[in-house]
């Protein structure tokens, strides 16, 4: 609340009970108001002042937004990202959160133990930037990304810049193409991978070699071995990787076959683990 005084200082003293009182409104919602406390009786010109003045106030939040705090109301982040939501409502909650009406954004789904306001400000320094969590994912509403500036130990999922319940919808989608290899995923660079995600769940379970990748999860080096290998596609890269000597990643692999069902070293078959871990990851893993 703001009060000044009539000498245009900041008004001191308890407020006294409005004496004429004026929505302030943004596109057609009721944002706050503006009043007078004139002791007595209102005076002829009270209701234009306040008129003029509720235009005003309405004008500075459309042009400068919020304070300049990272979190936001999780209902207008929210709003934000909503499909099939009033496109009208949508500008007006974007406005309200501080970022222009022609100011593309990008949405990024993070899963991480630092706090989301850390988060986006290192991640867009010196831009518009809000952050609040929903329903156990952090969300993050950003006039850019930079992926190499997300901390150790979070996992980011980022969307495309445009409309940002698309970009929303592609972060979520991202975010679960990520790994500890590979903790931040932006949606553009995974292409045909992308379609992975639109496969259900049980079928994918049910296939022979996501299963396998599934039981090899609790093993470890089995494990971090195929990821390696899947990573470089070469055996001694591989090696390097994991301060293995490449025999020794030659074994792990050999007996890798043997669980897997087909050879890793085959062409046909590092594509087939390759598809299998990445369906395992999309799937929760």
């Amino acid at each position: 609340m703001i009060r000044v005084a009539p000498d245009g200082g900041n008004a001191s003293g308890p407020p006294a009970p409005a004496s004429t009182a004026a929505p302030v409104v943004l596109d057609e919602e009721e944002i706050g108001a503006v009043w007078l406390e004139r002791p007595g009786p209102p005076g002829p010109l009270d209701e234009a002042v306040l008129d003029r003045l509720a235009i005003a106030a309405a004008a500075i939040v459309e042009r400068y937004g919020p304070a300049r705090t990272t979190m936001a109301d999780p209902a207008l982040v929210e709003l934000v990202i909503s499909p099939g939501g009033d496109e009208a409502a949508r500008a007006r909650a974007l406005r309200l959160l501080g970022f222009a009406a022609d100011l593309p954004v990008r949405v990024a789904a993070v899963r991480s133990p630092l706090p989301l306001d850390r988060i986006g400000a290192l991640v867009c320094p010196g831009r518009p930037v809000k952050a609040a969590p929903l329903a156990g994912v952090g969300v993050i509403l950003a006039a850019a990304v930079d992926p190499a500036r997300f901390p150790a130990g979070v996992r980011a999922g980022v969307g495309t810049p445009g409309r940002p319940d698309r970009s929303w919808r592609e972060a979520r989608t991202a975010l679960r193409f990520t790994g500890a290899r590979e903790p931040v995923v932006r949606h553009e660079d995974l292409g045909a991978l992308a379609l992975l995600a639109e496969i259900p769940s049980a079928a994918a379970r049910d296939n022979a070699d996501v299963a396998a990748i599934a039981r090899l999860a609790g093993t470890g080096d089995e494990l971090d071995t195929l990821e390696a290998y899947c990573a470089t596609g070469s055996l001694r890269q591989a090696a390097d990787r994991l301060h293995l000597h490449h025999s020794s990643v030659a074994r792990r692999l050999e007996q890798l076959a043997k669980t897997m069902g087909f050879e890793l070293t085959e062409p046909s078959g590092l594509t087939r683990a390759r598809l299998a871990l990445t369906m395992w990851r999309v799937l929760g893993g």
